[in-house]
């Protein structure tokens, strides 16, 4: 019974790693990515829509992102967009493409951004750590119920447990990966 509640926990699970990996790779690294600027929403059309869905990004060398729109009537718009976006960013417009270019990192913000992914990484680990709650508490109620023995809970906290301390691995090796990423000159 209680296998049920590990096998709906999992894929929550999985989802809070893949949110973390996407939010890892939006984050600058030494080198133009251009994961960096995908995600920005533009105005196009009165929609709000994803950079990539807009243009072809492409980086040239390691400090250069070039966007070229698909319909050049955009391109003061994607312009404004990532002026507009937190990333502090300054795009300048050729007419034709939407140039960035990525000064190099100093240590001090190099410093920053292993802060800001080490508190994303803590915020995935609370959200594990939440779940593992809801999924424990569950438990309990099917033990309450007489749906479980004492050792169907027993089973279900070592699984449930065994979830949680290999999300956290996970969760820890993707840091360490992109503070290394971060760190490298």
């Amino acid at each position: 019974m209680y296998q049920k509640l590990i096998r709906e926990l999992k894929p929550k699970i999985d989802e809070v790693l893949e949110k973390l990996a996407d939010e890892f790779r939006q984050v600058r690294t030494g080198k133009a990515n251009t994961s960096l600027v995908e995600g920005i929403k533009v105005e196009y059309y009165g929609t709000q829509t994803p950079l990539k869905q807009t243009a072809q990004i492409s980086t040239p060398d390691a400090s250069h992102i070039v966007i070229t729109p698909w319909d050049k009537n955009a391109l003061g718009d994607i312009e404004l967009a990532i002026r507009n976006s937190d990333l502090g960013l300054s795009p300048v417009n050729d007419g034709k493409t939407v140039r960035i270019n990525l000064p190099p990192m100093t240590e001090e913000r190099r410093a920053e951004l292993v802060k800001y992914i080490k508190s994303l990484s803590e915020e995935a680990k609370v959200i594990v750590r939440n779940l593992r709650g809801e999924g424990w508490n569950q438990v309990k109620d099917l033990e309450k119920q007489s749906k479980i023995t004492e050792d169907d809970r027993y089973d279900a906290e070592k699984e449930l447990n065994k979830i949680v301390d290999e999300a956290n691995r996970k969760i820890e090796e993707l840091f360490d990966k992109k503070k290394e990423e971060i760190m490298s000159i």
